[in-house]
């Protein structure tokens, strides 16, 4: 359903013991079933490895790659599936702040499709924050398979590219960039009751974007209240790993 995510179970290493190597991943489309008649669950998979902050060596993912190599027909296990993360508001008329990185991407998607698909009195305005290094990794918003266009038509709906100023090198989105334009309207909107903040991606986009709406507030104080006023309503969610 809108919002699950499923858990792959790829093959386990033998150096250290493990039968299975689990990994989550959010469904990244509406329910749907195959031609012959067989649910259909859509994730995004994007092919990574790591280095290891001891040794200095680089590593493939283990899932990511799993899934990579598999063959149309190929077999896999599934766990779950797993409660959603995020629910629409019951106030038909909130304000939605998506903020995604990466594969982090997915659970938007079917998000915004379920809705502009399935949600006849939506009135609020969504505003998608999306980063990135570069444009290479801008899932989903390229020339080929631009599934975000078809809400650009959509009153309510706009979507903001924050990429990296130094693709190869360390530097952190340029979330700042990308967010000081409308810094005044976002701290408005913070301040509404109805405002929800979605955040989805890597760990570290949790500092990245304190900084930046430190800024927006003037302070680190001032920024922590308003976000523990978020928290404490249920209006600000995030799925990061």
């Amino acid at each position: 359903e809108i919002g699950q995510s499923v858990g792959v179970l790829a093959p386990g290493s033998k150096e250290f013991c493990t039968e299975h190597h689990f990994r989550l991943y959010s469904v990244a489309d509406l329910p749907a079933r195959s031609p012959s008649d067989r649910p259909r669950i859509e994730i995004v998979v994007r092919r990574c490895d790591y280095i290891d902050r001891y040794s200095g060596e680089r590593y493939p993912g283990v899932a990511s790659n799993y899934l990579c190599d598999l063959a149309p027909g190929d077999a896999i296990e599934l766990a779950g599936p797993y409660g959603p993360v995020f629910e629409v508001p019951e106030e038909r008329d909130a304000n939605l702040i998506l903020i995604g990185t990466g594969t982090g991407i997915a659970p938007f998607r079917a998000f915004v499709k379920h809705i502009y698909r399935d949600v006849t009195d939506w009135s609020g305005r969504i505003w998608l924050f999306y980063g990135a290094k570069s444009g290479l990794e801008m899932l989903y918003m390229n020339d080929r398979r631009d599934d975000f266009s078809q809400y650009y038509d959509e009153e309510t709906f706009e979507a903001f590219q924050a990429l990296s100023p130094r693709p190869n090198w360390a530097d952190p989105i340029a979330w700042d960039l990308a967010m000081a334009e409308r810094g005044d309207e976002l701290w408005k909107m913070f301040g509404d009751p109805k405002t929800y903040v979605y955040v989805a991606g890597l760990e570290k986009m949790r500092d990245e974007l304190d900084g930046v709406f430190a800024e927006l507030a003037g302070s680190k104080d001032k920024w922590q209240r308003r976000k523990a006023e978020l928290m404490a309503g249920g209006r600000w969610v995030e799925l990061l790993y």
